[in-house]
């Protein structure tokens, strides 16, 4: 087993390289996801980061390339072994300046630096201390084919769960799985009480629905209410402009049981009642009211 791990282990560090340097090295979103970086904040420049970034995506396309074809040679392996220590100093560096900024591991993902980018980056070191003293991946191969195949296969399992910009492939669907199948934890024993107000105003706020009604809406929410399997939320709103303003009550109506994990985009109802007659108001007369100005933001 001893050797069938040492044996592979210049195959899956250079799979584990290769892939994250492509994505650092040739992915377009590389400079968009620099200024998230704890290496934007080290450097005070997202231009430096970006131009970091794609430097260390060709190193370790360099690297993975010397551990696929001279796996024998020490090099490859103690190149591996020093980025791998190059990237747990970094980080430990980034999460003690910037916690809340992603690592740029793979210059795709936008989350905090967490235990995960640590222990890839062990990983890293580890692996690449063990590669720099063993001989070609491809001899184990073929000597111990099943071996191999299971031990790749546990190899990519490992990397993939400590990948956090791999998340969205794996853990999101398994998380809105256990969700459909076990229920939300905040979830009562009513029908009525499945998802909480709150989760429904969420997604309310976040939908075209509230964007097209927003200027006309005045306050937060008056009260909300279950009918036929939907939920009701009133607020108030104006209508007209000036002297000739009226009040309004604006009527948002949506599924009961949908939020943010429910796929699809929610089927959402709009209704404008006037306050005082009680009659719905005409979709032109609230064409008339103006749009609000965004707030004004620091450039």
């Amino acid at each position: 087993m001893l050797s069938l791990t040492t044996g592979l282990v210049p195959l899956v560090l250079a799979g584990l390289l290769g892939w994250t340097g492509s994505v650092k090295l040739f992915n377009r979103d590389t400079v968009r996801q620099a200024p998230k970086t704890a290496l934007a904040r080290i450097l005070r420049s997202s231009e430096r980061a970006a131009l970091v970034l794609r430097a260390v995506g060709a190193v370790e396309l360099l690297v993975a390339v010397g551990l696929l074809a001279l796996p024998a040679n020490p090099v490859p392996g103690t190149a591996t072994a020093v980025l791998g220590a190059g990237f747990l100093g970094y980080l430990g560096y980034g999460r003690a300046l910037a916690p809340e900024s992603s690592c740029g591991c793979s210059a795709n993902e936008d989350t905090p630096i967490t235990w995960r980018a640590f222990a890839r980056a062990t990983v890293v070191l580890a692996g690449g201390a063990t590669a720099a003293a063993n001989g070609a991946w491809w001899s184990t191969i073929t000597e111990q084919p099943g071996g191999s195949l299971v031990f790749l296969a546990v190899a990519v399992f490992v990397l993939v769960a400590l990948s956090v910009d791999l998340d969205r492939w794996w853990l999101l669907p398994l998380r809105r799985l256990r969700l459909r199948v076990c229920g939300h934890p905040l979830f009562g024993s009513e029908p009525a009480d499945r998802v909480p107000v709150a989760a429904s105003v969420e997604l309310l706020e976040r939908s075209l629905a509230w964007q097209t009604a927003s200027p006309v809406v005045r306050s937060g929410l008056l009260d909300h209410w279950e009918q036929g399997g939907w939920r009701i939320l009133l607020y108030s709103g104006v209508y007209r402009t000036r002297e000739s303003a009226q009040p309004v009550s604006v009527v948002f109506a949506l599924d009961a049981t949908a939020s943010r994990d429910t796929p699809g985009d929610p089927v959402i109802r709009v209704s404008f009642v006037d306050a005082d007659s009680g009659e719905p108001v005409a979709q032109e007369m609230l064409n008339a009211v103006p749009p609000r100005r965004a707030l004004p933001t620091v450039g």
